[in-house]
């Protein structure tokens, strides 16, 4: 039987004394040998916040390893002043891997959560369990159903950049939907991805866009213009102008695009909000640099409407 596909069950449930007690919600790290790090999200004890703990463990296999950070999410260590995100009447967690992507499988009872607690469950869960190796995405079903967020619509395939600086306070979080432009497999040319992401309302839409370039796209016929570890230093808007600092990584791309491909994918992004109509490009806080060599970043650049594929991918 192939081992990526079995089913597995977990008891909401479980014995507290299988359960090493973890340290503090203030961050102290549990020693575990020379196990790989992990951070388990519970609920803070007010019920509105995610908080991370570390935790370390030698568990090495994928499907263990799941089941294993699971059971830290139910049971939470007399010590912490938290509380599971997992509602306690979810009786039972069924889970496969499939490629990379975690299927988890609740029962009924998940659909019982308000819509705030199922997002900070969701969210929870993602940035959980998308540490193991080999996981990159969860999908979460509710009664052998895809679970749908408060208007009805399918969640989907989640990954943990789709909790913009994880959830801190629910009060401040929002949906927001996107369109950033990628390439296409030539690299000559745009391809428009519609994006929704839970967004925390301080966070300004241009910062989130820009860092939802830096994690790439998620359609399968859309590829990657900036390179993953390129750093944002800071962004601002001024008279429609969008000033973005980045760090000498953002010359340093060698993705095999077309020269003015990256500039292009963060100008058509931006300026799909009605408040850029410009964008300038600041190196370490200077203009004075060429991209690949032959763009100047003296001046601004606008939309570029030519190069663009028709169609939005989801």
């Amino acid at each position: 039987m192939n081992m990526n596909r079995r089913l597995y069950a977990v008891t909401a449930l479980l014995a507290a004394g299988i359960l090493a007690l973890l340290s503090g919600c203030s961050g102290r790290q549990e020693s575990a040998g020379s196990g790989d790090g992990y951070t388990v999200y519970y609920l803070n004890s007010a019920g509105n916040q995610l908080t991370g703990n570390p935790y370390e463990t030698e568990t090495e296999d994928a499907e263990a390893l799941v089941q294993e950070l699971l059971e830290r999410m139910v049971n939470v260590p007399a010590d912490l002043d938290c509380q599971s995100v997992i509602p306690a009447r979810i009786e039972k967690i069924r889970y496969r891997i499939e490629s990379n992507v975690l299927y988890l499988y609740m029962d009924d009872n998940y659909a019982m959560m308000d819509a705030v607690r199922e997002i900070l469950c969701r969210a929870a869960l993602t940035k959980t369990l998308t540490q193991v190796p080999g996981i990159d995405y969860l999908s979460i079903y509710c009664a052998e159903q895809p679970i749908t967020d408060a208007a009805g619509n399918p969640v989907g395939i989640l990954a943990a950049s789709d909790f913009v600086d994880s959830i801190r306070d629910v009060n401040s979080f929002e949906r927001t939907e996107m369109i950033l432009y990628f390439t296409d497999e030539s690299g000559e040319k745009l391809v428009a991805e519609n994006r929704e992401v839970m967004r925390d309302t301080n966070t300004s839409l241009e910062r989130l866009i820009v860092e939802q370039l830096i994690v790439g796209p998620k359609a399968q016929r859309a590829y990657p213009t900036l390179p993953n570890d390129v750093k944002l230093l800071n962004i601002s808007v001024t008279d429609t102008v969008c000033s973005i600092n980045f760090d000498a990584a953002f010359l340093n791309n060698t993705l095999e695009v077309a020269d003015t491909i990256p500039i292009e994918s963060i100008v058509n992004s931006l300026t799909e909000l009605n408040t850029v109509n410009r964008v300038q490009i600041r190196i370490n806080g200077s203009q004075d640099a060429l991209f690949r060599d032959r763009i100047p970043l003296t001046g601004v650049f606008e939309r570029n409407y030519g190069e663009e594929e028709g169609g939005n991918t989801d």
